[in-house]
């Protein structure tokens, strides 16, 4: 197996930076994304929010790096809050750095909250963010109204997205010949 651009052979085993996957991301614009919540979850809703952020934690977004896989949203006093969100300290701040996993309130119209608090009141419904993205100067978390999944329902999603795939395998062989 040879790396991109080199010239010797590199063992299978050994890391080679051309070769390794890309994150993918939902948009253009966005800093994270989880997809993971599309497997655990059944996404009923999605909502746009602004989000209170210090200034460490918005340059260490615009520098890309955010982790929302164990997050979720819940409200309390009236707020809604976003918990469990991991934005990594910036360097070059050094002492003057945020707190990596604190907790972000979510700025959204009090009647938006009502209407989820309403709605999350339901058996087995959640909040979960699914992405974070700039929208011109301001950073926006979107979460979404979900429903866990069971295993039998993610094992039916997966068998779902095989079948279509090979259906589209064997439309790209047929177009070939």
């Amino acid at each position: 197996m040879c790396c991109a651009g080199a010239s010797t052979w590199t063992s299978p085993d050994r890391y080679c930076r051309s070769m390794a996957k890309a994150k993918k991301k939902v948009a253009p614009g966005d800093v994270a994304s989880n997809r993971y919540a599309a497997h655990r979850f059944n996404l009923l809703e999605r909502i746009e929010c602004g989000v209170v952020l210090t200034g460490t934690e918005v340059k260490s977004l615009r520098a890309g790096s955010a982790q929302l896989k164990d997050g979720y949203a819940t409200i309390a006093g009236g707020e809604l809050w976003l918990r469990n969100v991991h934005i990594p300290p910036y360097g070059p701040a050094s002492r003057e750095n945020h707190e990596p996993e604190r907790e972000r309130k979510l700025l959204v119209h009090r009647r938006e909250i009502e209407r989820l608090r309403a709605r999350v009141g339901e058996r087995g419904l959640t909040l979960v963010p699914t992405r974070i993205y700039f929208a011109g100067p301001r950073a926006k978390v979107e979460i979404a109204l979900a429903r866990g999944k069971d295993a039998h329902d993610k094992r039916e999603t997966l068998r779902r997205r095989d079948a279509t795939r090979e259906i589209e395998r064997g439309l790209r062989e047929a177009q070939r010949s």
